[in-house]
């Protein structure tokens, strides 16, 4: 059994199962569009979408940090994917969005050109958590130190509702860094192959190395969960412009081609998974 206390194992484990579920959850949706159809697909998002509603009633109910900290990082990839993603989907087809193309080639699709328009509710809500001093966030609490914000003492970890602040974490993450991305992919705006998009790309790498270093000094698996979310989320936005960029093929998103090799990642992700699941009980943390 893993012991929560052994260090650097726990961050690098966390890190891991994080990482694999960024090709399964794009793999998941590739997969709905493929068996669904057009015409259900929209029904089994909203499935999908549900069944990340009760993973996280269900986490807020757990007492172990971990297993409210894992429902809650499950219910905002579910929530993300069935209900967010799935209705860029449905309004550009509904609006009848042309994807941009380049050679006779589809390089981003109609859905995630609609998806920059939400920038200014991405930043007009960020402002609640930003002005929150509940919050555990170590980027935002670095922001309120320097700007000498004080919002006076946050209440105690005990009852916090870490599969709640998990999913909102998951969500606004991934929603923050898709408008990042798709902004700096744009032609009309700056290009894949603008400076900005190469800056974006080793500042990402450069970020989520200085961040992997601290995620592997935690002891604590939740904690750990909750701070290698980010980690990889970073990480990712270079994964996915060096695919732009043409370096390699996304088989995440070609699961029809590549069943055996994301069986072994989904496979992988489970046992991981499971393993965190039987460490054993911690304490209460004051992390984020």
């Amino acid at each position: 059994m893993l012991s929560p206390s052994k260090r650097p194992f726990v961050g690098i484990l966390a890190f891991l199962i994080v990482l694999l579920i960024m090709p399964i959850g794009h793999a998941v949706m590739v997969l709905i569009e493929i068996l669904f159809g057009k015409e259900y697909q929209y029904v089994a998002a909203v499935a999908l979408g549900l069944i990340g509603v009760v993973f996280l009633f269900l986490g807020t109910k757990q007492e172990k940090e971990t297993t409210a900290t894992w429902m809650g990082f499950f219910a905002g990839i579910l929530l993300w994917t069935g209900w967010v993603e799935f209705s860029y989907v449905y309004f550009a087809h509904h609006l009848a969005i042309a994807p941009l193309m380049e050679k006779g080639k589809v390089i981003t699709k109609p859905e995630y050109l609609l998806m920059p328009s939400t920038i200014g509710l991405l930043f007009a809500t960020f402002l609640y958590f930003f002005f929150n001093k509940e919050t555990r966030c170590h980027f935002i609490k670095w922001f309120h130190r320097h700007l000498k914000l004080n919002l006076g003492a946050p209440t105690s970890s005990k009852n916090r509702n870490y599969a709640g602040i998990t999913a909102m974490e998951t969500i606004y993450i991934f929603w923050l860094f898709y408008v990042l991305l798709l902004i700096a992919y744009d032609p009309r705006l700056l290009g894949d192959r603008h400076p900005v998009t190469y800056a974006i790309f080793f500042g990402s790498l450069l970020w989520s190395l200085y961040l992997f270093v601290r995620l592997i000094k935690i002891s604590k698996m939740p904690h750990a969960v909750r701070y290698a979310i980010p980690t990889v989320v970073i990480f990712w936005n270079s994964v996915e412009i060096l695919a732009r960029w043409g370096f390699f093929k996304e088989i995440w998103i070609h699961p029809g081609e590549y069943k055996l090799e994301l069986s072994l990642i989904f496979a992988a992700f489970v046992g991981m998974t499971i393993l965190t699941l039987l460490t054993p009980q911690e304490k209460p943390t004051e992390s984020k």
